[in-house]
C-alpha cells in the first residue's frame, strides 16, 4: 500500500513538473512542502522573485550596491519559500516581505558600514535616528542628547559615540564639490579637510637639524644647543665659553644662516 501511494505521488509530481505553468501557486506550495523538489521551487522562485527586485530598488543607493542588494534578496525570498506553510491561511508575499526585508537589513549591519563598528554600536545608531524622529514629534523642536539619552535609558556619552560612528556608514568621497559663496569656483571636500601630519614634519625637521650639526664644530654645536634646547640666555653662553655676548651673537647669526641656506638647497625655496 505504501509502494502503491509513493508511486501515485511520483507520478502526480511529475505531471506537475511536465504542466508546471499550469499550476497555480498554492498548488506548488503545497507540492513543495510535501515533496521539497528543487524544480518546483525554482517555479515558485521565478513567480516571486520580483519582490527581491521591489524591495531591492527601495533600499538601493544608501550606500550598498543594488546588484548586491538583489542577491541577498533572491537568498531571502529561497528561505521565504523554505519556511513558508501554506496551511496558515495567510498569502505568501505578505509572509516573504519581512522576511527579504529582514535579510537586506542584516546585510546593510554587516555590510554598509565603511569602518567595522561594534554591532551594539550600529543598533544604538539605529534606534537613535528612530527617536529623534519620534521625539521630534512629541516636544515640537529637535530633541537634545540629554532628550535621547534619557528616552533610551543610555549615557550621553554613548549616543555621542553612536552618532559619531554613524558618520562611517556611507562616506562622501574626496572628490565631492561644494559650493563656494565667496566666489564662483567650487571647493572639493580634500580641499576643506586635508591638513598636514604634524609628527611627520617634526621627523623631517628633526632629520635636518642632526644632518646640520654634523657640520658644525663642537663650539658651534653647543651655542646652538645651549640657546635652542636649553633655552639659556647669550649672556650665560658666553659667561661659560669665556667670550663677550657680541662673540655669541655674531656666531649665532651665522650659523643660522648657514641653516637657512642648506635648508633652501634641499627644499628648493
Amino acid at each position: 500500500m505504501n509502494e502503491l501511494n509513493k508511486l501515485h505521488e511520483n507520478i502526480k509530481i511529475d505531471e506537475i513538473l511536465e504542466n508546471i505553468e499550469k499550476y497555480d501557486n498554492n498548488e506548488l506550495f503545497k507540492s513543495y512542502s510535501n515533496e521539497k523538489n528543487i524544480y518546483i521551487r525554482n517555479e515558485l522562485i521565478e513567480r516571486y522573485i520580483y519582490i527581491a527586485e521591489i524591495l531591492s530598488k527601495k533600499y538601493a543607493n544608501r550606500g550598498i550596491e543594488y546588484d548586491d542588494l538583489f542577491q541577498v534578496a533572491s537568498l531571502g525570498l529561497i528561505y521565504a519559500i523554505e519556511r513558508y506553510d501554506i496551511t496558515r491561511g495567510f498569502k505568501f508575499s505578505s509572509f516573504a516581505t519581512p522576511t527579504i526585508i529582514g535579510e537586506i537589513k542584516k546585510y546593510f549591519r554587516d555590510k554598509g558600514w565603511a569602518l567595522r563598528v561594534p554591532r551594539r554600536v550600529q543598533v544604538l545608531s539605529k534606534k537613535i535616528n528612530i527617536t529623534k524622529e519620534k521625539l521630534n514629534q512629541e516636544l515640537q523642536r529637535v530633541p537634545t542628547i540629554e532628550d535621547i539619552a534619557n528616552y533610551l535609558k543610555c549615557s550621553q556619552e554613548e549616543v555621542l559615540e553612536a552618532m559619531e560612528a554613524s558618520q562611517v556608514y556611507s562616506p562622501k568621497s574626496l572628490d565631492v564639490f561644494f559650493n563656494n559663496s565667496k566666489d564662483d569656483n567650487n571647493v572639493q571636500l580634500k580641499d576643506l579637510i586635508g591638513v598636514d601630519d604634524k609628527y611627520y614634519l617634526l621627523f623631517e625637521n628633526r632629520d635636518f637639524i642632526n644632518r646640520m650639526f654634523e657640520k658644525l664644530n663642537k663650539v658651534e654645536a653647543r651655542i646652538i644647543t645651549d640657546r635652542y634646547f636649553n633655552n639659556k640666555t647669550q649672556i650665560t653662553v658666553a659667561n661659560e665659553l669665556n667670550v663677550s655676548q657680541m662673540t655669541i651673537s655674531r656666531m649665532e647669526k651665522k650659523i643660522i644662516s648657514k641653516f637657512k641656506k642648506e635648508y633652501d638647497k634641499i627644499y628648493d625655496i
